[in-house]
């Protein structure tokens, strides 16, 4: 399997500097990021860490979730997943990721709502990005839509 690579060019201290990520291997953005924005509410249009592993973590686990749904008999018609990925402070100093919540949205053939949940969970503990984070606690809510 492919390595992937990102690339951050950064200037300036923590609360006055500023950089862009680049996604290198694609070659398809370049994103402002900034710490005070990554903390503020409204990201003003820079994306943070933060989203970017959410990115990652929605499409790695809806791949995976598909590929379960498959192996279980079933067939996806669509699915639509958000991760949400929150940033606190770490008792031990500094900032941690404090939780991610998957939620997904399901429309599949084949499979009853107690498949789509055995199938919804183990995506969640396969899913490559889930098991890079396993430093952090992640929720999933899961439901078939009709």
């Amino acid at each position: 399997m492919p390595t992937r690579t990102a690339r951050t060019a950064w200037n300036g201290g923590l609360q006055d500097g500023a950089g862009q990520v680049e996604l290198t291997s694609s070659g398809r953005a370049t994103f402002d990021v900034s710490f005070p924005k990554r903390a503020a509410e409204d990201a003003g249009g820079t994306t943070s860490p933060e989203e970017l592993i959410a990115a990652a973590h929605s499409s790695c686990y809806a791949m995976q979730l598909s590929a379960l749904i498959a192996e279980a008999g079933g067939t996806p018609q669509s699915l639509d997943v958000t991760a949400d990925v929150s940033l606190g402070p770490d008792p031990d100093g500094g900032f941690r990721l404090t939780g991610i919540k998957l939620t997904v949205r399901g429309e599949v053939d084949g499979l009853d709502a107690d498949g789509f949940a055995k199938a919804a969970q183990g995506a969640k503990e396969a899913c490559p990005v889930s098991k890079a984070l396993t430093g952090v606690d992640i929720t999933l809510d899961a439901a078939l839509e009709s």
